[in-house]
C-alpha cells in the first residue's frame, strides 16, 4: 500500500500540470517551489507584550500541511538590511488620510533600524504607480510623501500588492523585504486574478505590514455583492464524477465544472489527505480578502495589522513595528517534495503556553520544469 499512494499522488500531479496525456519522449514535470529555502519571520511575546529572545530552534514546532519539518533558526537577522515598499493609498476612502499620512515619514524611515536599508514609495488608486524608487536617502521619501495628492475613488490594493512583491524581487538576495500597506480594508478596481494575488502576497520571502482605515458603508454594500471566487465553500471535497476524478460531469454546474485547475486540486485533495489543508487555507485567504484585505495579508506573511483611526494610531503602530521588526526570529525549512499552490503552515512552541506567537501562515509553491 505504500507504493501506491506516491504512485496515485505522481500521477494527479500530471494531471495537474498536463491536462492532456503528454506523447512518451516529452519529460516529466517535476514540482519545485520558488526557492527551496522558506523563510519564516517569527514574533514571540508574553502575555504582557514583552518580546522574548531566549529561544532556539528546538523550542519550535513547525508543521507544512500537517507534516512536521526541520527548522534552523537563523542568527543575526537583524543586522541584514532591508529593502522596504511603502504602499499609501491616495483614493477611494483613503484620501481625506493623506495630511494624516505626510507627517509619518520620519518614523516609516525609523522602522529600518540601524542597519542599511532602501525604501520605495507607491502611491495608488484605480492603478498603482511608483511614485519614489527605491534610494536609501530618507529626505527623498519624506519629499515625495509632500507631495502626495489625492486619487480616484480606486482602491486596488490586490494589484498594489503584486506590483509591490515584483519590486522587491529585483532587489538584491541579502536584503530582507517588507511592504508596509496603509489603505482602506477593501479592494475597489484590481484586475489581478485572485489565484495571482494570493501566489505573490504568499512569496516566501516578503512580510506585509498594515494599518487598515474603515472603508465607507457605501463601498462595503457595493464590494459586498462582488462574487469571490470559493468563498464561503465547506471545507470537503464533493465526490467526483462519475467517470473519476478528472472526468468532466455535464450535470455539474458550467461555472465550476469547467474549472480545470480546481477539479484537478480537489483531485489531489482526495488523493492525499493533507492537501485539504492547503486547500482550507486558500479559501480561508480569499475569504479574508473579502472582509478586510490589509488584515488578511499580515496574517499570511506573518507580519502585523493596526487599525488606523486617527494620527495617534498611526504613530503608535509605527512605534511598535520599529521595535517589532528588527527583533524577529527567522526560522528556514527546506520543504519537502511541495505540491504547487498554497501551503498551510502552523507554528507552535514546544513547553510555552505562558507565550504567544505571531508567524506567516502560508506560503505559495510554484510548479517549474526542471
Amino acid at each position: 500500500m505504500r507504493r501506491i499512494v506516491p504512485l496515485l499522488l505522481a500521477l494527479a500531479v500530471a494531471a495537474v500540470a498536463h491536462p492532456q496525456e503528454p506523447a512518451p519522449d516529452q519529460p516529466t514535470t517535476t514540482l519545485t517551489a520558488r526557492t527551496s529555502l522558506v523563510l519564516v519571520p517569527t514574533l514571540v511575546r508574553t502575555k504582557a507584550g514583552a518580546l522574548v529572545f531566549t529561544l532556539t530552534a528546538k523550542d519550535f514546532l513547525l508543521t507544512d500541511d500537517g507534516i512536521p519539518q526541520t527548522v534552523t533558526l537563523d542568527e543575526d537577522t537583524g543586522a541584514q538590511p532591508l529593502a522596504l515598499v511603502v504602499a499609501v493609498q491616495t483614493g477611494g476612502s483613503a484620501a481625506p488620510q493623506l495630511d494624516k499620512i505626510r507627517t509619518l515619514t520620519t518614523m516609516i524611515n525609523a522602522m529600518a533600524g540601524n542597519v542599511p536599508h532602501t525604501m520605495a514609495l507607491v502611491e495608488f488608486d484605480s492603478t498603482p504607480n511608483l511614485a519614489q524608487d527605491f534610494s536609501p536617502d530618507p529626505t527623498r521619501l519624506a519629499k515625495t510623501f509632500r507631495e502626495l495628492e489625492p486619487g480616484d475613488k480606486g482602491a486596488a490594493i490586490l494589484d498594489t500588492l503584486g506590483f509591490a512583491v515584483d519590486l522587491l524581487r529585483k532587489q538584491p538576495p541579502q536584503y530582507r523585504r517588507a511592504i508596509l500597506l496603509i489603505s482602506e480594508t477593501l479592494d475597489n478596481g484590481s484586475k489581478l486574478p485572485l489565484a495571482d494575488a494570493l501566489r505573490a502576497i504568499s512569496d516566501t520571502n516578503t512580510a506585509i505590514y498594515s494599518f487598515g482605515f474603515a472603508t465607507t458603508r457605501a463601498v462595503m454594500k457595493r464590494e459586498g455583492a462582488v462574487a469571490f471566487p470559493y468563498a464561503g465553500l465547506g471545507i470537503t471535497t464533493p465526490p467526483g464524477p462519475a467517470g473519476g476524478c478528472m472526468a468532466k460531469d455535464h450535470a455539474d454546474d458550467p461555472t465550476t465544472s469547467d474549472n480545470r485547475a480546481m477539479q484537478a486540486f480537489d483531485c489531489l485533495s482526495l488523493l492525499a489527505p493533507p492537501l485539504r489543508l492547503a486547500k482550507m487555507a486558500a479559501i480561508s485567504a480569499i475569504n479574508g480578502f473579502r472582509h478586510n484585505i490589509p488584515e488578511t495579508v499580515a496574517e499570511l506573511t506573518g507580519g502585523e495589522y493596526f487599525k488606523a483611526t486617527d494620527t495617534r494610531s498611526l504613530e503608535r503602530g509605527l512605534q511598535t513595528l520599529s521595535n517589532h521588526i528588527p527583533n524577529r526570529y527567522v526560522l528556514t525549512f527546506h520543504p519537502q517534495n511541495p505540491h504547487p499552490g498554497t501551503h498551510a503552515l502552523t507554528l507552535r512552541l514546544n513547553n510555552y503556553d505562558n507565550l504567544s506567537v505571531t508567524a506567516r501562515t502560508s506560503y505559495w509553491a510554484e510548479p517549474t520544469s526542471p
